[in-house]
């Protein structure tokens, strides 16, 4: 087996996925056909040399394309390789240039960026410091409902001081704001494409390195080289091709025929590949976790010892062994991926099975007798697996709980509006403690869709954005950490290993933590 271990950005709020019908007048064929002879295929001199197209069979149809609007992990991977943030991190998460070539910070409110001079969105034109502000006032502006809105609320003035300038002034000091910068909740976009469409989920018009060809529903996403990139010599594919193939022996199929180039799958499947002489295993440690999470309105999931009774009955281990065949780490909402930013959850006294405990706090809440739940679960097959396991476990103290499957539409809509009584999904912790406590868990998170709020986690979380000094940062995120973990408002399982299969002629991928589908060095030989 060929592994590959670094660090990258998973940037993924939740693993949901929801079919929408979009552009194109193709016709439709069954998802889990074999791919076709790629259109990009070339032609006369170049007959005899490789295609450099990259062929990806993956698991679900885009939900769409609005980078501010969009957290779908199926959607990610696609707007990933079309749109761009104002700067980046390394390997090392250290800031690098993006559409930013330079930047300062003459005090502790106010940081200016130096654009790249050139840069062309995919329909021609220039990319100037108008359309960052744009993008982030669209951010911004309640009506867009963007996911990302809490990153950005510390912005007071955003000015456009020359064509390539922009500069940003803080209602206060926002900490992880540089950070916030790197995610493409605050991807740029231009304002003509999104006035002429109403908005971007089945259009797109980035800076990125790859191109919107086609969308054909339930079927595949063509993307094509951008010939105006502003990286000198990047990308070196022509184009990257998204087939949806939903079940995942029939990408198997596909990615031993040839027929795929490269698909995702969990540590499960290794052995239906491993020793093949033709596909390589690549592998890195995820910053994702999986949750389950409670309807707080509920009388039964408010009384906080029932949430703790739970976290007690479930074997979080178990799981991971069934599940991830082992190769996950049990976790909370800050991954050990993040390093020093998380605490050490597998010794919390709430991570230890503990069934006789567990029965007494249920007795103590009233739910002697236990009582009968449903766990909603979406399309993929580790939360499937994971909600099947916790029905299983649950009936020790009691609970009867009914596996509620939602098609994507339905899972997306109970996630957002709380139609549902324990919900399991996985969520990206990303690359600061900020979005990974108060994005999901103070009271003001844009993705606190539970209900949960803690005045003691609102204040440290306000502490946390505000204080400079990393090591106060740090006491203050572990210390909310602590408080959550025993309000028990999800349940957090598993941190997993995450796994390519790629054909051996697929040379210049390399998946890392914090950034997994760097595709623009990809060769195909």
């Amino acid at each position: 087996m060929k592994t590959k271990k670094t660090l990258s950005l998973v940037s993924c709020l939740l693993v949901i996925v929801m079919v929408l019908a979009a552009c194109g007048n193709n016709q439709e064929k069954p998802s889990d056909e074999q791919p076709e002879q790629s259109s990009e295929t070339p032609s006369g001199d170049q007959a005899d040399a490789p295609a450099q197209v990259l062929k990806y069979g993956v698991d679900a149809e885009p939900v769409g394309l609005d980078p501010h609007t969009v957290s779908s992990s199926s959607s990610i991977r696609i707007f990933r390789q079309i749109y761009n943030s104002l700067i980046d991190v390394d390997k090392d998460m250290n800031f690098v240039p993006s559409l930013a070539e330079s930047w300062e910070q003459p005090d502790n409110l106010t940081y200016i960026f130096k654009l790249k001079e050139g840069v062309k969105f995919h329909n021609g034109r220039e990319m100037t410091a108008e359309d960052v502000k744009y993008s982030f006032e669209r951010v911004l502006n309640p009506e867009t409902a963007a996911i990302g809105k809490s990153y950005y609320d510390s912005i007071d003035t955003i000015d456009v001081l020359d064509e390539y300038t922009v500069k940003f002034t803080l209602k206060e000091p926002f900490a992880p704001f540089m950070t916030n910068l790197t995610s493409l909740y605050g991807a740029i976009v231009p304002k003509e494409v999104v006035e002429k469409s109403g908005n971007l989920m089945q259009t797109a018009c980035g800076t990125g390195p790859f191109m919107l060809k086609e969308w054909i529903p339930d079927n595949k996403v063509i993307l094509v080289k951008n010939p105006d990139y502003f990286v000198k010599g990047e990308p070196k594919l022509d184009a990257v091709e998204y087939y949806i193939m939903v079940d995942e022996s029939a990408r198997v199929a596909a990615l031993r025929t040839g027929n795929v180039d490269i698909i995702k799958l969990p540590a499960s499947s290794i052995p239906l590949i491993e020793g093949n002489a033709d596909i390589n295993i690549l592998e890195y440690q995820s910053n994702d976790y999986s949750y389950v999470g409670f309807n707080l309105d509920l009388d039964k999931y408010k009384d906080v010892r029932v949430r703790q009774a739970i976290s007690l009955a479930i074997n979080r281990q178990e799981i991971i062994d069934l599940v991830y065949e082992g190769n996950a780490k049990v976790t909370g909402f800050v991954p050990e991926a993040m390093g020093r930013w998380s605490i050490d959850y597998k010794n919390e006294e709430l991570y230890q099975q503990n069934i006789e405990k567990a029965k007494q706090l249920m007795a103590e809440a009233g739910y002697a007798d236990g009582f009968e739940t449903t766990i909603a679960v979406g399309l993929l097959d580790d939360i499937n697996a994971t909600g099947e396991i916790l029905q299983k476990q649950l009936e020790q103290i009691g609970i009867k709980a009914t596996i509620q499957n939602l098609e994507s539409g339905q899972y997306v809509d109970a996630w957002k509006n709380r139609n549902l009584e324990m919900m399991v999904g996985r969520n990206g912790a990303g690359t600061d403690p900020d979005r990974a406590v108060a994005f999901f868990f103070s009271s003001a998170g844009s993705a606190n869709v539970w209900g949960y709020s803690n005045p003691e986690v609102d204040e440290l979380c306000n502490q946390g954005k505000v204080i400079v000094d990393e090591t106060e940062r740090e006491t203050i995120y572990k210390e909310a950490q602590k408080l959550i973990v025993n309000d028990v408002p999800n349940l957090f399982i598993a941190s997993p290993m995450e796994y390519y299969f790629t054909r051996t002629n697929v040379e210049g991928f390399s998946p890392t933590t914090f950034d997994a589908e760097n595709f623009r060095n990809v060769v195909i030989k």
